[in-house]
């Protein structure tokens, strides 16, 4: 009858095992985004959108813009329009 051979006869270390943390609740973690709002737009559309942002600055502005014309805060959208001037110069 052969024995079976375990990890350790075979030279390999045995998995150590996980100290557990002392008591403690474990940190919360911070919350991402989790909508997602998508829309249409034709292709000049997009590509107005893309050159208006600057290189891959699209998802960004376009928050940016939605946020302003939701709280109704003309100085911030005017503040992104200038930041994508000076991004494309």
């Amino acid at each position: 009858m052969t024995t079976k051979k375990t990890a350790t006869s075979k030279g390999k270390k045995a998995p150590a095992a996980r100290a557990k943390k002392a008591g403690g609740a474990s940190k919360p973690k911070a919350e991402k985004p989790s909508r997602v709002f998508a829309i249409r737009l034709t292709t000049k559309e997009l590509e107005a959108i893309h050159k208006a942002a600057g290189p891959r600055n699209a998802s960004r502005f376009m928050r940016a813009v939605g946020r302003a014309f939701a709280a109704g805060d003309e100085s911030a959208f005017r503040a992104v329009v200038k930041e994508a001037r000076e991004a494309r110069a």
